[in-house]
C-alpha cells in the first residue's frame, strides 16, 4: 500500500477509535469533509500542514497516523511528508507513560514560511540544525539558530519555521504529553 492509502488507514482508525465523525473532525480541523473522505480513502496526497492539523484535531502526535518506521533500514528508504516550507521524515517514535517523542529529519525550504498550529497542550518541539540558518519557534518570538545550535519552544502555540538564507537541514524532535497519545481528554473541543 503507497503511503497515501497507508496514512488515510490509519487516520481512519484513530478517528473512529476517538468517537468523531467525520463532519466532527472536518469542523475541529477546518479541513474540508471532501478532502477529509479522500484522505481516509488513500485518494489525496496529504500535505503536513493537514496531517497535523488533523492529528491536532484528534489530539494526537502525527506519528500515530504515519506508517510505522521499523522496515527502512535508512532514512532515505523512509516516507516524506511536505508542506509549504517543511519536508519531514519520520526517524523513531519512542512512548512511555510521560510522553510521546517523535524525531524527524526536516528539511527548510530557503524562502518558505510555514506557521503552524498550537498543539496538543504541553508539546515542546527541539530543533538541531545541521546545515543552514533557521528562524523557528513562538510566531510571537522566534529563534535563530545556525549550524550546530539547539534551539527548542512550546508548541502548544502557533509557531514559524523559516529558512531566511539557503535551505536548512536539521533534527526535529516533537514531545507530546502522554494524553495525547493514549486517548484521555486533552486539547480537543
Amino acid at each position: 500500500m503507497d503511503l497515501a492509502g497507508q496514512v488515510g488507514r490509519r487516520l481512519k482508525e484513530l478517528r473512529v477509535e476517538r468517537r468523531v465523525s467525520l463532519s466532527e473532525l472536518a469542523r475541529r480541523s477546518q479541513v474540508g469533509k471532501g478532502t477529509l473522505s479522500e484522505l481516509e480513502n488513500g485518494r489525496r496526497n496529504p500535505t503536513l500542514e493537514t496531517l497535523y492539523a488533523l492529528t491536532t484535531a484528534l489530539d494526537a502526535p502525527l506519528s500515530a497516523i504515519l506508517p510505522p518506521s521499523t522496515a527502512p533500514s535508512s532514512a532515505a528508504e523512509r516516507a516524506e511528508i511536505s508542506g509549504r516550507a517543511v519536508s519531514a521524515v519520520l526517524i523513531e517514535r519512542f512512548e512511555d507513560a510521560a510522553a510521546v517523542t517523535e524525531v524527524y529529519r526536516a528539511r527548510i525550504r530557503a524562502g518558505a514560511v510555514q506557521t503552524s498550529a498550537a498543539h496538543a497542550p504541553g508539546t515542546r518541539e527541539h530543533l538541531t540544525v545541521l546545515h543552514g540558518t533557521a528562524r523557528v519557534g513562538e510566531v510571537s518570538g522566534p529563534l535563530v539558530a545556525g549550524p550546530g545550535d539547539h534551539v527548542e519552544w512550546a508548541a502548544d502555540v502557533p509557531h514559524l519555521y523559516c529558512a531566511p538564507s539557503g535551505d536548512v537541514e536539521a533534527i526535529l524532535i516533537v514531545r507530546h504529553p502522554a494524553h495525547a497519545a493514549d486517548g484521555k481528554p486533552g486539547s480537543v473541543e
